[in-house]
């Protein structure tokens, strides 16, 4: 199944917790390619099947859009891609979650070392499926290892793309993505790649291009801090250059975010506090910010503390 056009080689990473709906729009309107929802437990999806939409709210200006799917039950993955499949665009199969209480389900980066049911699912996957359906996966559990296996079933399957988050799941979020690993799976595949792992600027999203060869990249950690890295590394790839982004502007797009956020019941406000620390990540006085943040349990509380805080800007 053909993937839709994208007009950024940048996409934005599932990430639980933060790429909510209101993120993710942010980051369509700065030049994300592709946004993906945080991920999805196939069973949830099916006891929320009555009113899906409320479950996994979303916007139909994020399009095109992903939902990320995790669950190693066959019956249950049939169920609930029957489910979502008219609401999104791609459907992406997680196997590159490290956390132990998911893994410890047969879920995620628990089925690298699980390759005949790995193909059963991709085999279901795809012939339940009229989306195209793609799978992010690691390197391997605690080495670099039948990440290989993993990817050529993939590709035999019919599966549409791969994304690689070059790291093992032992190394979780810690040490260097191992970019040869994204090099060498774009020379062992047909398929598009995707490259996932360390980029923070618009430098390292060409580099990864430039030395792997892979189609697109995939920004996680580094866009929920800069969500204007979209913007950049779009003008950067096609002009060698881009604009610097200033406190007042980055603090200005929160606000959208937070008008965003006051539309979904499902953003709670632990996680409006999370983004409105990694927004201000690296201005002048957030460390300060931070502690008056945490005490902080309302959206219009946040909205004061930032307002105060924008105010106080140069």
């Amino acid at each position: 199944m053909q993937l839709p056009k994208f007009k950024s080689k940048a996409f934005l990473a599932p990430m639980a917790g933060v790429s909510d709906p209101a993120l993710r729009l942010v980051c369509r309107e700065l030049g994300a390619g592709l946004v993906v929802t945080e991920f999805v437990n196939i069973h949830a999806i099916v006891a929320k099947s009555d009113d899906i939409t409320k479950f996994i709210e979303f916007s139909e200006k994020e399009r095109p859009l992903s939902v990320q799917l995790f669950g190693s039950d066959l019956e249950k993955l049939k169920m609930a891609i029957k489910i979502v499949e008219p609401h999104f665009d791609v459907i992406d199969y997680n196997m590159g979650c490290p956390a132990p209480h998911i893994t410890s389900q047969m879920a995620c980066s628990a089925l690298l070392r699980e390759p005949e049911l790995v193909r059963k699912i991709f085999r279901t996957m795809v012939k339940v499926s009229s989306k195209p359906i793609t799978v992010k996966i690691r390197t391997g559990v605690t080495r670099p290892d039948r990440w290989r296996e993993i990817a050529k079933i993939a590709e035999e399957e019919g599966l549409s793309m791969i994304t690689m988050h070059a790291r093992t799941v032992k190394q979780g979020y810690s040490g260097k993505a191992d970019l040869k690993l994204i090099k060498e799976l774009k020379e062992l595949v047909s398929i598009p790649v995707c490259g996932n792992g360390d980029i923070e600027s618009p430098e390292d999203a060409k580099r990864m291009l430039d030395e792997t060869g892979c189609d697109y990249v995939m920004i996680g950690r580094g866009a929920a801090k800069n969500p204007f890295l979209f913007t950049q590394i779009n003008d950067y790839l096609k002009t060698g250059k881009y604009k610097k982004v200033n406190a007042k502007k980055k603090l200005k797009y929160f606000f959208r975010y937070l008008k965003y956020a006051s539309r979904y019941d499902t953003i709670k406000v632990a996680n409006i506090r999370m983004q409105a620390m990694n927004f201000t990540k690296g201005i002048k006085g957030s460390k300060s910010l931070r502690g008056k943040l945490l005490g902080v349990k309302t959206l219009s509380g946040i909205e004061d503390v930032l307002f105060e805080f924008a105010e106080k800007l140069e």
